[in-house]
């Protein structure tokens, strides 16, 4: 069964923000950083230190974060996305599909270290992250 959780996207600050909301929310916080994942070698070196994705988990509380933002200029409305949790490989083509339609992709569905990934923006402007 597919899952939407909101992600949310820091400028270099995503540690102390998401430690902040677990401050005020409990739960278990896991964050991975850059230089912790297999894909590493990929960023240069001032972003080794960044948090790649974090995960705050609170019963069904779900929020996760990152300092990844790409060459996005983050402003206040959009550094938050949808990321949708997909259940297959059909399930994320299909809704990738569907959802870009009219929009902008931002990257295409490709392999990540531990899975398929896609970004793109909705032809309402909102910001979307799959991942299976």
């Amino acid at each position: 069964m597919a899952e939407i959780n909101p992600y949310l996207t820091f400028n270099g600050n995503c540690r102390e923000a998401m430690q902040f909301y677990q401050s005020c929310l409990g739960g278990e916080l896991t964050m991975q950083t850059v230089e912790e994942s297999p894909m590493a070698k990929q960023w240069p070196v001032d972003a080794q230190k960044h948090v790649l994705h974090a995960r705050l988990e609170n019963e069904s509380l779900v929020l996760l974060g990152s300092d990844m933002g790409g060459d996005q200029h983050l402003v206040t409305g959009n550094v938050i996305s949808l990321a949708l949790g997909c259940s297959s490989e059909e399930e994320i083509n299909r809704f990738f599909k569907n959802l870009s339609e009219g929009g902008r992709v931002v990257h295409p569905l490709h392999r990540f270290f531990n899975g398929t990934i896609a970004s793109l923006t909705d032809k309402y402007g909102l910001n979307w992250v799959l991942k299976f």
